[in-house]
């Protein structure tokens, strides 16, 4: 009998499902056991209703193929087979904030990738490095849907992953007014080179929501909880442009940084190379050993050599260099889907489970 937690993945057959099925095979404390997804795949092995769908490099983990897939809409039938959920689900904002409810109040807890819940005032939206202590906010949470050990807790979006938290590094610097271009990869919008042939040898300048979530989010990354509610931070002003560009996976940006001390460049990589926070000292399975790394080439980070850095749960900066109008400058970048997506899920669901958030039911 195992003793590892029972998981389920709500939007299995999507690509951030499948992302979440393959970073949990062999995971040592949790088992996918029960896979969800729409009504039009419900009823039928997993593998048939993928079918040529599979978008991972890895072949499907033989445990997933023969799961019957259940219809995500059934909550009361998915929730007695499992611990807790993922939630990748492919829906309406509105959609989504219900059902993923609706789980909580069966006494689910509910680890959510997609966006609908990242500005519900007691719900954590959490890069476990960063602010894991926003997590406290979930009793209040609780007391709101009425339950005991059911809630939703979620990751911020894909994009600010590769300067966020080289922000956070730098706090005792004061960075106050950040310019951020960035370069984002198709596997964000769910897609393949094979899916959308017209990215090819292409640049989108526009994603949609892409620009505000990338601004007002880390901000509320660095807020505090008052009054059972988590308040952004207001110190720090954002500024930013998303562009779509033909790279299958890695986000990559280029920040200009304003700073209230003066610090040094070795100040700067210093902070960044010692960075580390709560899944480094927990030693959590998916915890990167060193969180983001600085890299001295002029021609580094690039997404071909660098992404998968730390099994894509590492962030990579370089270039840092004086600027003429802000004060320092830098590249960085990060997996999207790994430490962006369904990584960065895994290990909210991996913290929440040492913070004994996450529990048998």
């Amino acid at each position: 009998m195992s003793e590892k937690l029972k998981v389920g993945i709500l939007g299995g057959t999507g690509m951030v499902g499948q992302r979440f099925i393959s970073l949990l095979e062999n995971h040592p404390w949790f088992e996918v056991t029960t896979i969800a997804a729409s009504p039009r795949s419900a009823g039928q092995r997993y593998e048939d209703a993928v079918g040529g769908r599979w978008k991972m490099d890895t072949p499907m983990p033989a445990a997933v193929k023969d799961i019957i897939v259940k219809n995500v809409n059934e909550v009361e039938e998915v929730a007695k087979e499992v611990d807790f959920v993922f939630s990748a689900v492919d829906m309406s904002k509105d959609e989504i904030k219900a059902i993923e409810e609706a789980y909580a109040k069966t006494e689910t807890p509910v680890v959510s990738n997609n966006s609908a819940h990242r500005w519900t005032p007691d719900v954590p939206m959490v890069v476990p490095e960063i602010n894991p202590q926003h997590m406290d906010v979930i009793e209040f949470q609780k007391k709101r849907l009425g339950t005991t050990r059911g809630f939703v807790a979620v990751k911020p979006n894909c994009s600010i992953q590769s300067y966020a938290p080289v922000l956070t590094a730098w706090k005792e610097f004061e960075p106050y007014e950040v310019v951020v271009t960035t370069y984002q990869a198709i596997s964000g919008a769910g897609k393949t080179f094979k899916d959308w042939p017209e990215m090819e040898h292409n640049i989108i300048p526009f994603i949609s929501g892409e620009e505000e979530k990338s601004e007002k989010e880390p901000l509320r990354i660095w807020g505090e909880i008052k009054d059972g509610v988590i308040v952004p931070a207001d110190d720090v002003k954002i500024t930013s442009q998303c562009i779509r560009v033909p790279v299958l996976n890695g986000h990559t940006a280029a920040v200009f940084v304003k700073f209230k001390k003066q610090p040094t460049k070795q100040q700067l990589i210093d902070a960044i190379n010692n960075f580390s926070g709560v899944p480094q000292e927990l030693k959590l399975p998916s915890a990167p050993k060193q969180f983001i790394r600085y890299m001295e080439e002029d021609n580094r980070p690039q997404v071909a050599l660098d992404v998968d850095y730390e099994n894509g749960m590492g962030i990579n900066v370089g270039r840092l260099r004086e600027d003429s109008i802000y004060d320092w400058k830098f590249v960085g970048l990060s997996h999207n889907t790994v430490r962006g997506a369904a990584g960065g899920a895994v290990l909210c669901a991996e913290l929440l489970k040492a913070q004994g958030y996450i529990t048998a039911k």
